[in-house]
């Protein structure tokens, strides 16, 4: 084994998650912990960093154990992903003032009326569609609702920036996250003072932008080391946006298409260049690589609305699973899972979600399966905005589709769930055996920030393999193809605003 190894750390948006991995890139240990997303009131979604701390701290410790006891060395340097958009307001020394604010918030859509009044050259420059839970608007609506709280920071940080200051001490900001934030010159990579000043808010919140990859961008301090049983001046890379950091953990190339199931759902492509497509939805981020981009569409409601029926049914995981070995009926009912509003294509904060056409020959498994599917076919909208097509009635507009649809993600290991992406989304599924992809590439950003390792090396042949998970069924495809046209005259009677504005 390789004695010399590194510690990621995922900031997510239910749980963190620390991988130890070698200078290999193969995982020694992993560990997680989970924590309370905070809905006071409707379309709220906050979390405690105190019990983000706390989950970080319990599951490094666990990992880097189990790392030492498997007979390898404790890490050598510390990368970080975390989940994107989102706010939490710190004083100078990085205290957080209140509690951080989520991406899956929805609070503050009255702001986005501020930034449709910005010039159109400035909007081209953000070069994202607009939600209310990115860094801007959320920024503004505390500015607006918690005047005292605005007064009193000093810094506006991502969630993963906010762990990184509580390592280091220091307080910097990264371009994958930055350029998710609706304040950023998403083209040019920097802060856009322009827009900034213009949406009335005070440019000084915002820390300098560091590399996501390159040199460390602190040290692990004395008091965090001994919390995480770690020796102190370790080295912490910049670290990046845990799905540019899942990217680069799971070897996605330039001609694919990959496909993450979590909390939400991403599908993304990797750019050489910048290129935007807000009008349909789709962002355009930097990448965690030096000089890279990405495309990504992006639904709020995948593991989230999956949950929300596990619970409400009172079924187990492996019920909800199960629910799709019993084929699928013309006349079950159709499942809208936009509980929260949605992003691709809709970009719809108010959308809300339904079950329609039930009957009383419905039961617990249709009802399942049906929010399963529905699920699927929200993923498929996400993935036809991508690439610019509309395949209702099996027709494609667009031009060709990804070399390879690649899958991704601890939401997607049952094989009945997986062959059902694979009908609906009319495409071979290929995985990529990776479960803890964004801490597998924060751990590799570590490695590189502490000269472990170069970037050759950790998007070429460290890069892990796809293999085939999943075919389509040409029946069963055309048969979802059917039901999804109905689920897509569903959605805009559940719509209260326009498309992307």
């Amino acid at each position: 084994m390789n004695a010399v190894c590194t510690l990621g750390l995922d900031l997510g948006t239910s749980s963190a998650k620390a991988v130890v991995t070698d200078t290999g890139g193969r995982v020694l240990a992993q560990a997680s912990a989970g924590y309370a997303v905070i809905s006071a009131k409707a379309g709220y979604a906050e979390s405690d960093p105190g019990d983000w701390w706390s989950a970080v701290r319990a599951c490094a410790c666990e990992a880097v154990q189990a790392a030492v006891s498997a007979g390898g060395a404790r890490p050598s340097a510390i990368g970080l992903s975390g989940q994107m958009h989102g706010l939490v307001l710190t004083s100078a020394d990085g205290e957080a003032l209140r509690p951080a604010l989520l991406w899956a918030d929805s609070r503050a859509t009255g702001a986005l009326a501020a930034y449709r009044r910005l010039e159109p050259a400035a909007l081209a420059r953000l070069a994202n569609p607009l939600a209310p839970g990115m860094t801007g608007p959320l920024l503004m609506w505390v500015a607006e609702h918690e005047p005292g709280t605005y007064r009193d920071a000093r810094w506006a940080l991502a969630p993963k920036d906010w762990l990184r200051a509580r390592l280091t001490g220091e307080i910097h900001a990264e371009p994958s996250d930055a350029s998710a934030s609706l304040l950023y010159d998403v083209p040019g990579d920097r802060w856009d003072l322009d827009v900034v000043g213009a949406l009335g808010l005070d440019a000084g919140l915002l820390a300098a932008v560091l590399p996501s990859a390159g040199a460390p961008a602190g040290h692990l301090t004395a008091a965090a080391a001994a919390e995480l049983g770690l020796p102190a001046g370790l080295p912490v890379a910049a670290g990046a946006g845990d799905t540019a950091a899942a990217a680069l953990g799971s070897g996605i190339g330039l001609g694919d298409v990959q496909l993450t199931v979590g909390t939400g759902a991403q599908v993304l492509r990797l750019l050489d260049a910048p290129d935007s497509r807000a009008d349909a939805g789709v962002n355009l981020y930097r990448s965690a690589t030096p000089d890279g981009w990405y495309q990504m569409g992006a639904t709020l409601s995948a593991g989230l609305s999956l949950n929300w029926v596990r619970e409400v049914m009172n079924a187990s995981w492996a019920e909800v699973y199960a629910s799709v070995g019993r084929p699928g009926r013309p006349r079950d009912p159709i499942f809208v899972p936009h509980l929260s509003g949605e992003r691709t294509p809709y970009c719809d904060p108010a959308l809300r979600g339904s079950w329609t056409a039930l009957s009383l020959a419905d039961d617990r498994t249709s009802l399942l399966r049906s929010a399963l599917e529905g699920t699927a076919f929200a993923i498929r909208d996400a993935l036809d905005a991508l690439l610019g097509e509309d395949r209702l009635g099996g027709g494609l507009s667009g031009g060709p589709g990804p070399a390879r649809l690649r899958l991704a993600g601890g939401g997607t290991l049952a094989a009945g769930w997986r062959q059902l992406l694979a009908d609906v989304l009319g495409r071979p599924l290929y995985a990529v055996d990776v479960p803890a992809a964004s801490g597998r590439g924060a751990a590799l950003l570590g490695a590189h920030a502490a000269g472990l390792l170069s970037f050759d090396d950790i998007t070429g042949p460290l890069a892990p393999p796809a293999s085939l998970a999943a075919e389509p069924d040409p029946a069963m495809t055309a048969f979802h193809a059917e039901r999804h046209a109905r689920f897509r005259h569903i959605v805009p009677a559940l719509r209260l605003t326009g498309p992307c504005d």
